[in-house]
Formats: C-alpha cells, sequence, structure tokens
C-alpha cells in the first residue's frame, strides 16, 4: 500500500487553511533529519533499483540521468547530494524515486524512504528569519511532527532553478509581452504587493518589476501580507493596484488571503493573482471560487504584469 493512499482533496483541505505533507527521509542514519514536500506536488514513490538510470553528458552535478516512467522521460535529481549527504553504492540500490509535478516539470528526487502522509494547519508552518539569512539557504520553513520531531521544508523551486534553470522563469519575455499592453496609470505608478515565501520566486518577481519599472513590495507569507493591508487607511487601500499570492506559505495560506480579501469591502475590489506551482485543475477552480481574479503558474509568473494590467484593463472598461 502507497504511502500516499488516502490523500484528502487539496480544495478542501485549503478552506481549513490547512495541507498534506508526505514525509520522507534522505538518510537511513538514526539521527538524519525529515523533510517534507505537499503531498500536490507529488505522483508517487518507486523503487530506484527497478527503473534503469540513463546517465546524461555533462549533466548538473546534481543531475543524475533520467529514467522511463510510463512512457515519459523523466530527470533524476540527486536531493541527498544537495542536501550534503553522501549515499553509499549500496544506499543508492536500496532508495526510492519521489516523482513530482513543479507546474507540469515532472523530476524525480532521489529518496532513501518515504515517512508518512501528516495533515497540517498553515499556522503550525514556521519560518524563522534564520532560514532567510542565507543567501543559498535550502530550508524554507519547518514544522514539528507528532513525537515531536523537526520537519524542515526544502526551497524545492530553488533546486529546481540550480539545477534545470530553462524549466523556470524567462525575466526578459516579461518585458516583451509588455510592449503591446496597455499599462493602466494605478498599476504604472502604483506599488504591487506580493506574497511569497520562496527567496527563488522573490528573485524573480523583483526582476520582473525592476525591469518594468512597477514598484512592488514583498511578504514572506500572507500573514504578514494581511497585517501590512490591515494598518492602511482607506485612501492607501484605494492605490494599490493589485496583489499577487502564493497558495503555499507558512502561518497563512494563499486561499486564505484571497477569502479574507474579497470578503472584506474595502479590498473585495482590489485584483488578486494567485502565482503558484500547484497548478491542478481544483487549486485554479478553487482560487476563483474563492474570488481570485487570476491564476498562473511560477514557471509562467514572467506574464504576471501583463496579466495583471490586462485584468485592470477590463474592469475599468466594465465600470466605465
Amino acid at each position: 500500500m502507497s504511502v500516499l493512499d488516502n490523500v484528502d482533496a487539496a480544495t478542501n483541505l485549503a478552506k481549513n487553511n490547512e495541507l498534506q505533507l508526505l514525509v520522507f527521509r534522505v538518510s537511513e542514519k538514526e539521527d538524519s533529519a525529515y523533510y517534507a514536500i505537499n503531498v500536490f506536488k507529488t505522483r508517487e514513490v518507486v523503487e530506484a533499483k527497478n527503473h534503469f538510470l540513463t546517465q546524461l553528458p555533462s549533466p548538473h552535478p546534481l543531475l543524475e540521468g533520467t529514467i522511463i516512467l510510463r512512457g515519459m522521460q523523466i530527470p533524476i535529481l540527486n536531493l541527498p547530494k544537495w542536501l550534503g549527504v553522501h549515499l553509499n553504492s549500496d544506499e543508492v540500490s536500496h532508495s526510492r524515486l519521489l516523482i513530482c509535478d513543479f507546474n507540469g516539470i515532472i523530476i524525480g528526487l532521489r529518496i532513501m524512504s518515504a515517512y508518512r502522509v501528516v495533515k497540517k494547519n498553515w499556522n503550525e508552518m514556521h519560518a524563522p528569519d534564520s532560514y532567510r539569512l542565507k543567501e543559498d539557504g535550502v530550508v524554507i520553513n519547518d514544522t514539528r511532527l507528532e513525537d515531536g520531531s523537526l520537519c524542515l521544508i526544502l526551497d524545492y523551486e530553488k533546486l529546481l532553478a540550480d539545477v534545470l534553470p530553462q524549466a523556470l522563469v524567462n525575466v526578459d519575455a516579461d518585458i516583451e509581452a509588455l510592449r503591446d499592453i496597455d499599462i493602466p496609470d494605478k498599476l504604472r505608478y502604483g506599488t504591487v504587493l506580493i506574497a511569497e515565501d520562496s527567496k527563488t520566486a522573490q528573485r524573480h518577481l523583483i526582476q520582473l518589476f525592476h525591469k518594468a519599472n512597477i514598484d512592488m513590495r514583498l511578504f514572506d507569507n500572507g500573514k504578514k501580507l494581511m497585517d501590512f493591508i490591515g494598518s492602511l487607511d482607506d485612501a492607501q487601500i484605494d492605490k494599490v493596484p493589485a496583489i499577487i499570492t502564493d497558495i503555499e506559505m507558512p502561518e497563512m495560506s494563499g486561499f486564505t488571503v484571497v477569502k479574507l480579501l474579497k470578503s472584506n469591502p474595502k479590498t473585495k475590489n482590489i485584483p488578486i493573482i494567485v502565482n503558484s506551482s500547484m497548478t491542478g485543475d481544483n487549486n485554479k477552480r478553487e482560487a476563483e471560487v474563492l474570488g481570485a481574479d487570476g491564476f498562473i503558474d511560477k514557471t509562467k509568473s514572467h506574464g504576471v504584469i501583463a496579466l495583471i494590467a490586462k485584468i485592470m484593463n477590463e474592469m475599468n472598461g466594465e465600470n466605465a
């Protein structure tokens, strides 16, 4: 029986500010750390020994090669090595491959064992500043398991950016897209508010807005964004051209951010874009049901400013 059996629907969890994590380990040592990933970014866990690994010429040190699984060629990334853990040949033969889906990019992560699936509320996810002080840090937040063990959630977007940068954001593409877009004055001269906890995704957004010469303000999670909006008076709120939010964030998920903003008369008319690596149809539908005005996946977030401008122009046309 798979540890991924009996996983609750993502949208039902989102309504309660909850998520489910697949907990795993990358070493058999007793004192080895627990790591986790949102189960809705995973497809299956397979035994490495049952899949032939085809090595690639001059690959990235973390790109071990590819396997063929269900007719798909899937790159295999050496997650233990990324975390500074060396597996010997015997451990490699007993390892597992965690098949993941990031915005339609299918990859395999080498792990030692899949432990279990746990349900957590986003307010049980912690992101101490110490994780952000390291420019090359790989941990994005953490939580505690039932026995008190620390469980670390990794910045998988950083891993992808390190190993498969061609699969991620093309910053220059956004500038080209904006050449044919009418940028509303409120966007051109305003400050877009963004809730995003991945430093890698933050860097992409900073580059995008800088090149477009549009101001933005970043918050490390949804709660910090909501606290800031709560500190604004009505006149200041009226000047916010748009809000961008990730879904997966400690303390408060993006779905909760959307629900709170759209249920508040003072903020309900601000365009909200969900920018996420969880691009399943259910998540898109849930974002729409809660009132989000747009949804874009992170590998295509170079189009987010053009999307904001399009939505704002459509809103202005309806109100004209």
